[in-house]
């Protein structure tokens, strides 16, 4: 049977490589936002971890599947609930997403996949990998979205144009073959952008001293916050970039929007004295995961449900992408 078009409308994706444990800025930019949807009867969340990502760039086969299934829990451990959400990993539906990914890149030409600023990030920090899946990867990402019919993506800014080929992709399907894929779009969560302890750019797990793990303690927490750069503490005015704006920015993201305008003004008068902000900081962002890690340590002890609930993600998510595939094959004469 098929789903409703008004549901179809309000389906939401959201995918993580398990390219490490999860750290704040998936867990504020993606996990935390879900939970919110996962709610709201006008949306229908689907939650991955996109192991077969993994593969398009240098990963250690023999713990690849150790580590999605460690995002795996950590999903469940932020509250993500397999009774309201489909939550799977992303190869126990390879033979569907990449089947998928197939049909889809018949639309799509090499010279639109080989100008993406993405792909040409990716071929400087990876230059002996340049590989087909890379150049790929975008529509392996469009087939994740396209084969849920999904609708809201909550991703950075940064993977928009992957977005955009994704609706790309879903315009030509409709166009050349009659499909009825909507066009993606990007959902937009509080912590959206997270960034770096260094100082630029965003928390990155590949990007060593960049992040704060979910797993860290209070201690760890605190000399990960030392670390990151500061300045006297003092000016006439706030800096717009670097590691004072960072420090404010996740003063506002745990210890909300008048604690950071408390900090500004002190700059610009008395002073900021780092190591108490730092201090209050980690308590604040460790009062904050605290629950996550105790909820993990339970669930690390009946490994029998952590497998009960992948399988049943797997079958959630199967139905509709079984349904999807179908469609398109149907479609393109292939059935």
């Amino acid at each position: 049977m098929f789903l409703k078009k008004e549901i179809m409308k309000n389906r939401v994706l959201a995918g993580m490589r398990p390219t490490g444990r999860l750290h704040l800025g998936n867990y504020l930019g993606a996990a935390k936002g879900m939970l919110t949807l996962q709610d709201n009867p006008e949306f229908d969340t689907t939650f991955c971890v996109v192991d077969i990502h993994a593969t398009t760039t240098p990963y250690d086969p023999k713990t690849l599947q150790a580590s999605a299934r460690d995002v795996f829990i950590d999903y469940l451990s932020v509250g993500l609930d397999p009774e309201k959400s489909s939550i799977f990993i992303q190869s126990d539906l390879a033979d569907l997403v990449t089947q998928l990914s197939f049909y889809v890149s018949s639309v799509m030409s090499v010279a639109r996949m080989q100008h993406l600023p993405t792909f040409k990030d990716k071929k400087k920090q990876y230059p002996n990998n340049v590989n087909m899946a890379l150049l790929n990867y975008p529509l392996l990402m469009a087939a994740d979205i396209l084969m849920f019919k999904a609708s809201k993506v909550p991703v950075g800014i940064d993977q928009e144009p992957h977005l955009e080929v994704a609706r790309e992709v879903a315009r030509k399907m409709n166009e050349q073959f009659g499909l009825d894929f909507p066009e993606p779009t990007r959902f937009a969560t509080v912590g959206e952008y997270v960034p770096s302890l260094l100082g630029e750019g965003k928390m990155s797990k590949t990007v060593e001293g960049s992040s704060i793990e979910l797993s860290d303690n209070l201690d760890t927490i605190l000399k990960k916050l030392k670390r990151s750069p500061t300045d006297s503490g003092h000016g006439d005015k706030v800096p717009t970039e670097g590691g004072v704006v960072n420090l404010l920015k996740f003063v506002e993201l745990f210890e909300g929007e008048e604690s950071r305008k408390h900090y500004e003004k002190l700059y610009t008068s008395s002073g900021i004295r780092y190591g108490d902000l730092k201090q209050q900081l980690a308590e604040a962002i460790f009062a904050e995961i605290k629950p996550i890690q105790e909820k993990r340590v339970e669930l690390e002890k009946n490994p029998e449900y952590i497998d009960k609930m992948i399988e049943l993600g797997a079958k959630k998510s199967r139905i509709i992408a079984e349904q999807t595939v179908m469609e398109v094959k149907k479609s393109m004469g292939l059935s």
